[in-house]
This record gives structure tokens, C-alpha cells and sequence, in this order.
């Protein structure tokens, strides 16, 4: 039997107000941690999920399809 793995609930929370502010910055005053400890948050997820859930550059953060999906 295969197990799908388990998802950390803080790390889906804070992807779903990160998601909705596609902003890491505002998500994080929402979520009263620092917009670092949100990024790492994230990471660890798409660490879990083997996928990457946003696209991130200098300026934009846009979720990825796999993001979109979730």
C-alpha cells in the first residue's frame, strides 16, 4: 500500500493567505510572523509536495500551476 504524505497544516495555512495576497510580506502581518519565516514556511512545503507552489523573482510572486491547483 502506498501512503501519500502528509502536509504540515501550518505550512497549507499559510500557503492559502499567501496564495490570496500573492504577497509574502502582507501575508506574514496577517499570519503575525516575519515575511522570512513565511518564505521558509513555504519552502518546507514545496519541499513536502516535491513541487515548487510560486513563482518568485525580484519584484512578482505568482503561484505556479501546481499552486493554482492546490
Amino acid at each position: 500500500m502506498i501512503s501519500k504524505p502528509k502536509l504540515s497544516l501550518r505550512g497549507l495555512r499559510t500557503f492559502c493567505v499567501a496564495a490570496r495576497y500573492e504577497c509574502f510580506r502582507t501575508a506574514a502581518e496577517e499570519l503575525f510572523i516575519t515575511a522570512s519565516a513565511l518564505s521558509h514556511q513555504i519552502t518546507s512545503l514545496d519541499e513536502e509536495i516535491g513541487e515548487q507552489l510560486f513563482d518568485r523573482n525580484s519584484r512578482d510572486l505568482k503561484l505556479t500551476p501546481t499552486g493554482r491547483s492546490l
